[in-house]
């Protein structure tokens, strides 16, 4: 076909999760209080730290930065598809389909450098208890996340200008809720190879990084706990880690099962539900993560109950 007959393609139809009305309305009201318990669980989380002086430590401050990332990540995809169900063929351009990919990996990578960053804390707070503050100084932990975060705008730009340099000219329905890679790639009508290699050899690289790191504290964390003499010590030991391994295990099974894989065997129709998982149930699980077997944070909800009653 010449050049000039090619039609560029300028939006994109998102097929969503269901083509069923009568799920749609199901799915509405499910993925509505699903992200208003988002918001209001990581604002929350946020507020409750910055008010509670007892919580201006380092595992709070890391905290309240993945909180907020949580916050910013649901926001990518739920209004939208929250206000997709309600139209017959919910589409989007491609501008706003590349900054939306963007965004997206941007607070993906970041989320998975600060889970190892919070690894990386416990590790130093449990090793090394008394040279915990010498450590984790004020200026180091603004220095890890303001790193996690160039970590993922690195890895979303390399991604994103990729995209953007693809020619899109034939199908633009694309069977997801939103702009993601893998479904994007196979509309495309130019070569892809390099896109595919890009995403794996970053992702696994990316994915790998982040988990040796959370590995290896985990190994010597592990190996300082044993070492505890009292049952209680040791108790109290794993369960302040508890809330992050079940953090982690969430979100890096979820994730690894979407993008570190072979192409050959890659399901949107898998992709979707699993990316449901790690784009909207993880950032509205995390703050009860944190918060549910965490004394120090139902401490401080009470004492701000407290003051409140005092104050009316």
């Amino acid at each position: 076909m010449a050049p000039e007959n090619i039609t560029k393609i300028t939006e994109f139809i998102l097929l969503g999760l269901t083509d069923c009305a009568e799920l749609k309305v199901i799915f509405f009201l499910v993925f509505l209080v699903n992200y208003a318990l988002s918001l209001l669980g990581n604002i929350g989380m946020v507020v409750l730290i910055r008010m509670d002086s007892k919580l201006h430590t380092p595992m709070y401050f890391f905290l309240s930065s993945l909180s907020f990332v949580d916050d910013c990540y649901s926001s990518v995809f739920a209004p939208q598809m929250l206000a997709h169900f309600f139209v017959e063929r919910g589409t989007i351009s491609l501008p706003a389909c590349i900054v939306q990919y963007f965004v997206f990996v941007l607070l993906l990578t970041t989320e998975g450098c600060l889970l190892a960053v919070m690894a990386y804390n416990r590790y130093a707070a449990i090793v090394n208890p008394l040279l915990y503050m010498a450590v984790m100084t004020k200026r180091l932990c603004v220095s890890l996340v303001v790193g996690s975060y160039i970590g993922g705008l690195i890895n979303s730009l390399t991604h994103t200008i990729g995209l953007a340099g693809l020619a899109f000219c034939g199908p633009n329905v694309i069977s997801h809720f939103f702009c993601d890679l893998p479904p994007l790639l196979k509309l495309a009508c130019s070569d892809t190879s390099r896109n595919e290699l890009l995403l794996l050899i970053f992702s696994g690289v990316i994915a790998l990084l982040t988990f040796l790191t959370i590995f290896l504290s985990y190994v010597f964390i592990v190996t300082a706990i044993l070492k505890i003499r009292s049952a209680s010590g040791r108790r109290r030991a794993f369960s302040t880690c508890a809330s992050h391994l079940t953090a982690v295990t969430l979100f890096y099974g979820s994730t690894s099962f979407s993008y570190i894989q072979p192409h050959s065997r890659y399901s949107l129709e898998q992709e979707k539900v699993v990316s449901v998982f790690y784009t909207l149930v993880i950032p509205m699980l995390n703050p009860l993560i944190y918060s549910l077997r965490n004394k120090e944070v139902k401490d401080a909800v009470k004492r701000a109950m407290g003051s409140r009653r005092c104050s009316c």
